[in-house]
């Protein structure tokens, strides 16, 4: 690695759940309006387990998992088929179409974060769950809100979603960017980490507003701290476990958890 390829040069961001979206409640919401209308009733928990895939793969994981299975038969009186997964996306896309804008607003701290990382010399890419049709729901409000992404990947974009390394590499291709140690992806699910760690780049978990740690802002906000440390510390693990190189509580940590990324590829160098 060249002198000056021994520093970060690009953030990754996720958006739902780790940019806009707290605890990436719009998602959640869909899901449950939709397996609800289906006759299946899975608790928040399950329907989070998958967050961060492409939407029509995480609703394949929601039918495979047992409680999903299980009604799914008792129901219909057989197993699901991709025709079935192909209409519950069909509901689910235009049923998110109604809600997403509305959950775009930009997480606090994430403008101030971006605009320090960009003034550290940083580009800031961002992949998704979203398709390109939802994004474009989603950016005119972030924006007007003072957020922006130098590109955004959807899994249209690249054929295959998370945990796939693609749409990384898509948003390093677009901005020039590499080799892949120099690319930090970072969000707020178990798949944007192994998508980080898949592509050579660093991971890192966010904990405060996360899909992984599953609290609204009231819960969070209301939680007798003592109780709130074990769920970070749950969470952390879970993000650990997945390959995280650094785990931060907020995203206002970011431009100091980047500083401990450089510092290591500095001594990585000098060796």
């Amino acid at each position: 690695m060249g002198t000056e390829n021994r520093q970060i040069q690009m953030v990754v961001f996720d958006w739902a759940g780790t940019t806009v979206d707290y605890g990436s409640s719009a998602p959640s919401v869909v899901f449950d309006r939709v397996l609800t209308a289906a006759g299946l009733h899975l608790t928040r928990e399950e329907i989070n387990r998958p967050m961060g895939l492409e939407k029509k793969a995480h609703i394949r994981q929601l039918l495979s998992s047992e409680s999903g299975s299980a009604q799914w038969q008792q129901l219909y009186g057989r197993l699901w088929n991709e025709r079935d997964v192909d209409k519950l996306y069909e509901t689910f896309e235009a049923t998110l179409h109604t809600v997403v804008a509305e959950y775009s607003t930009p997480l606090p701290g994430v403008v101030e974060t971006v605009d320090k990382l960009r003034g550290m010399g940083l580009k800031i890419g961002s992949t998704t769950g979203y398709n390109s049709a939802m994004m474009a729901e989603v950016l005119p409000v972030a924006k007007a809100a003072g957020y922006a992404a130098d590109c955004v990947v959807t899994p249209d974009a690249t054929g295959i979603g998370r945990p796939a390394p693609f749409m990384v590499f898509e948003c390093m291709r677009q901005l020039n960017v590499y080799p892949p140690r120099c690319v930090v992806k970072v969000g707020d699910t178990v798949v944007d980490m192994q998508e980080g760690k898949n592509a050579g780049a660093f991971a890192i978990g966010i904990l405060t507003g996360s899909n992984l740690l599953g609290l609204t802002k009231e819960e969070c906000d209301t939680m007798p701290a003592e109780l709130l440390t074990q769920r970070k510390q749950v969470a952390a693990d879970r993000y650990r476990a997945a390959g995280a190189d650094l785990v931060i509580d907020s995203i206002r940590d970011l431009p100091a958890a980047i500083e401990t990324l450089n510092e290591r590829l500095r001594k990585e160098g000098s060796l």
